[in-house]
């Protein structure tokens, strides 16, 4: 039964024969083989609207990355002759290297992967993006003047160009996407399954950044399933792709849970034979994450799931990580932090700093320090105002507080009241990127295998910090913690510190 969620609420659309709602009917009982008549062949990907909006999508985004990969390697060539005062030569062979390069980044799957993708994003690539400014800075300096004048590129000039290509390709990359996601069409999804999944994420397809996308129906997962292989023909596949062209939907979201084992294989493919791009929600990896490593067994697919814990080099890596970035940052933003202190000072009565006992790694209590945003005796007055809470499931928090002082209000907004727990980084009670460290009531609440989450010492940042903490309530983020435990890495926090910086920017706040 298909449900419409472009109103808000589930409506049930009649049929406009019965007046009862448009189910997809189970195939009559097939006779027997001597009486079966031959069906027509199925039809497969025959062209209808919705295929036609994912393939201009698709095309958009493949050419917005093309034309970025492009204008990063002139611009980065550009940048060094004019660094090195050496001209830029526009030869065959430089013509050549640039198709190489874009001939590269077609095979390692650089302008296909978008359109598997809901959440489209550049960071998550920049692996990928490494090795081919590496091949890019390679291929220029051993063509040497065919590309710029005056002969070979030197050591310096060749690391320089490494570098210049790998940031203009992130960047041209990142601002190609924007344009083609501000350009791009809405993407309609349907959800099969059950209603409580489909209002979760038809509250994240809606709230974050770097999606186009919108829940517009759902089906029931008993109707989905009738679509198997036993009803695998023409009437049928033309049955289904009227089905996805009345409610005007490009992908369906699958949850695995809701349909049976055997008929889910069969579903996928249906969908995907009328053109519907498939995404997938695997249980499996709510508890282990992407740290998981697909294992062939003569082709048979088993996933090894990596240990919960660190290792103890990890942990020295994640350790060196945190020292030598809260050492740079202190030194940094120590004049800052001194205006701010005098701030503070002149607006209100009370101290610079606020201390509130917070629990750590191993459930072990600490001092958490931020800038004082708040008048004094803030939390005498917290029970008077719980009326206009925010977040959810014990979290407390107000957009528009009354407590917080004028100076607090532009702290808070840009964040820069967490730069003293650079401190707490410093003397090892903190991490720069880590689970967030909850009061004592809050981690009370939190129970189960999400108590893991005090694995790791707790971050100025985090992956649930940059989904913006009001919207995100206690039992969710305690998922979202635990599977970053679950698939920590040294370029996993160096994402969430960009991330961080970019909600910082655009003022989306912590």
């Amino acid at each position: 039964m298909s449900r419409a969620l472009d109103s808000g609420a589930d409506v049930i659309a009649p049929d406009a024969r019965t007046g009862d709602s448009p189910a997809v009917e189970a195939p009559a009982a097939a006779p027997l083989d001597s009486q079966r008549r031959p069906e027509a062949p199925a039809v497969f990907d025959a062209p209808n609207e919705g295929t036609m909006v994912n393939v201009r999508r698709d095309q958009l985004f493949r050419r917005a990355l093309l034309l970025a990969d492009a204008f990063a390697f002139i611009s980065a060539l550009s940048v060094l002759s004019l660094a090195t005062q050496r001209a830029l030569q526009f030869t065959g062979v430089s013509v050549v290297g640039l198709f190489l390069l874009l001939v590269v980044a077609k095979v390692l799957g650089l302008y296909d992967r978008d359109e598997a993708l809901l959440h489209k994003t550049t960071l998550d690539e920049a692996p990928k993006l490494f090795q081919l400014a590496t091949l890019g800075a390679l291929c220029a300096w051993l063509a040497g003047g065919y590309v710029i004048a005056g002969g070979t590129l030197d050591r310096p000039e060749a690391l320089s160009l490494w570098a210049l290509l790998f940031v203009f390709m992130v960047l041209a990359r990142g601002a190609a996407r924007a344009i083609a996601l501000r350009l791009a069409p809405v993407e309609r999804c349907l959800f099969i399954g059950d209603n409580r999944v489909a209002e979760t994420i038809k509250t994240k397809l809606s709230d974050h950044h770097g999606l186009k996308a919108a829940l517009v129906a759902t089906i029931d997962p008993a109707d989905a399933s009738r679509w198997s292989a036993a009803a695998f023909s023409a009437p049928r596949l033309q049955e289904i792709r009227e089905l996805a062209r009345s409610l005007d939907v490009q992908r369906a979201i699958v949850a695995p849970d809701s349909v049976e084992p055997d008929k889910m294989l069969d579903l996928v493919r249906t969908l995907g034979a009328v053109g519907v791009k498939v995404s997938v929600l695997p249980r499996l990896l709510e508890v282990v994450g992407t740290s998981v490593v697909f294992d062939d067994l003569h082709g048979v697919t088993v996933m090894g799931v990596k240990r919960f814990a660190l290792t103890r080099s990890s942990k020295c890596v994640k350790r060196t990580f945190d020292l030598v970035g809260a050492s740079i940052g202190l030194l940094a933003v120590a004049p800052l932090m001194l205006m701010i202190a005098v701030a503070i000072k002149l607006d209100s009565r009370g101290p610079v700093f606020f201390r509130q006992r917070r629990v750590g790694r191993h459930g072990e209590h600490f001092s958490l320090f931020k800038f004082r945003t708040m008048v004094q005796g803030a939390d005498a007055l917290k029970d008077s105002l719980r009326d206009r809470n925010e977040a959810q499931e014990g979290l407390f928090k107000i957009v528009d507080d009354p407590r917080v002082t004028r100076v607090g209000k532009l702290l808070r907004k840009t964040a820069l009241d967490e730069l003293p727990q650079l401190l707490n980084v410093f003397r090892g009670e903190m991490s720069l990127v880590g689970p967030r460290p909850l009061v004592i009531d809050e981690d009370r609440r939190v129970t189960g295998w999400y108590r893991r989450r005090l694995e790791l010492m707790p971050g100025i940042t985090g992956p649930w910090q940059i989904l913006g903490p009001a919207r995100v309530p206690l039992r969710e983020m305690g998922a979202i913690d635990y599977l970053y435990v679950a698939n920590w890495s040294l370029w996993g926090d160096f994402k969430i510190l960009l991330r961080t910086v970019r909600h910082v920017v655009g003022r989306q706040g912590l």
